[in-house]
């Protein structure tokens, strides 16, 4: 259930399949191809993929790199993905955490996927700073980058 008060949602249909989806999500090495919106880019990424298994990614944005190091808290296979910066490989807590971004994949019964992207904060206030730094627009960017690399590796 989505709280409008700390979480920001959204739900589109992907024109890929469920699993191609999930293989893009879950493989460092596709991350890497649609996860930050250009110009911006994923120089590292380091999955292990069970929860409480590690998700690092190391950012770059604008020539600055940004590591956020978080942990998977639930597994669905080929269906959602739960991960958070709130702590890190086994259970650290950091110092200053952002998000939970919750990533669901459900199959739309015409070869695509209905992605549902949400991210919940702690506090309205990080709600609100999420939602002003752009959050509709970048995971928005982030849906349609994903929605390319992904027709493109079924092409390939």
């Amino acid at each position: 259930m989505v709280d409008p008060e700390t979480d920001l949602s959204f739900t589109r249909t992907i024109n890929a399949p469920p699993a191609l989806l999930w293989e893009c999500w879950t493989t460092p090495e596709h991350i890497k191809n649609f996860f930050m919106p250009k110009p911006h880019f994923i120089e590292a990424c380091d999955i292990d993929l069970r929860v409480g298994g590690r998700f690092n990614t190391t950012m770059n944005v604008d020539g600055n790199k940004i590591e956020n190091k978080g942990v998977y808290l639930e597994i669905v296979d080929g269906k959602k993905l739960v991960f958070t910066d709130t702590y890190s490989e086994g259970w650290a807590p950091a110092p200053d955490p952002f998000m939970t971004a919750i990533v669901e994949f459900e199959d739309d019964g015409n070869g695509g996927t209905t992605y549902t992207a949400t991210a919940r904060h702690r506090s309205s206030e990080s709600r609100q700073t999420h939602e002003d730094m752009g959050f509709f627009d970048g995971w928005g960017t982030v849906a349609t980058q994903l929605e390319e690399y992904a027709q493109s590796l079924a092409k390939g």
